[in-house]
């Protein structure tokens, strides 16, 4: 039986270590499961899961050029279509809409999260030409306009113990 990428194969655990467990798959072959790829929830000690000795089937994920075999045993499970998880969509939409929020002058506000993003779409959709001296202006004031900010935010908290000293 030859190991290719996609196929899945029963193997037996032979090591286990903080980062995963390596499965014997037969003809001298060993493979990783890496700690992330063993179950779909969390896992904090993979020998909470796995034993040596366990049977295990495991797809092939990758075979690198130096023998390495990466494997997974939660993509060997095959899963229904309505398990998987449905997408939610963004949290920003709803929030700013009403009086809640930061400026709750009772509408919608007219910068926030929204504009950025229309902004940001806006000005990949027309590629301006700028040269480099042009680029290199505003990258500079930007860096000058971050460091003062962070300047201003740090100052008083150097001290140590005690209120501020003249």
């Amino acid at each position: 039986m030859s190991i290719e990428v996609g196929s899945k194969i029963s193997g037996k655990v032979s090591g286990i270590t903080n980062f995963g467990a390596f499965i014997d798959l037969g003809e001298g072959k060993t493979g990783l499961v890496h700690i992330s790829e063993v179950s779909d929830t969390f896992i904090k000690d993979i020998k909470d899961v796995l034993k040596i000795g366990d049977d295990v089937t495991v797809k092939v994920m990758s075979i690198g050029d130096d023998g390495k075999i990466g494997l997974s045993i939660r993509r060997a499970v095959d899963k229904p279509e309505s398990a998987a998880p449905a997408r939610r969509e963004s949290s920003y939409q709803g929030r700013r809409e009403g009086g809640g929020g930061r400026d709750s002058g009772g509408g919608r506000s007219s910068g926030g999260y929204q504009n950025q993003r229309n902004d940001r779409n806006n000005r990949n959709a027309v590629p301006k030409k700028e040269d480099f001296d042009s680029l290199m202006t505003s990258f500079l004031k930007d860096s000058d306009d971050r460091l003062t900010s962070l300047k201003r935010n740090t100052e008083g908290k150097r001290g140590g113990r005690g209120g501020r000293r003249n």
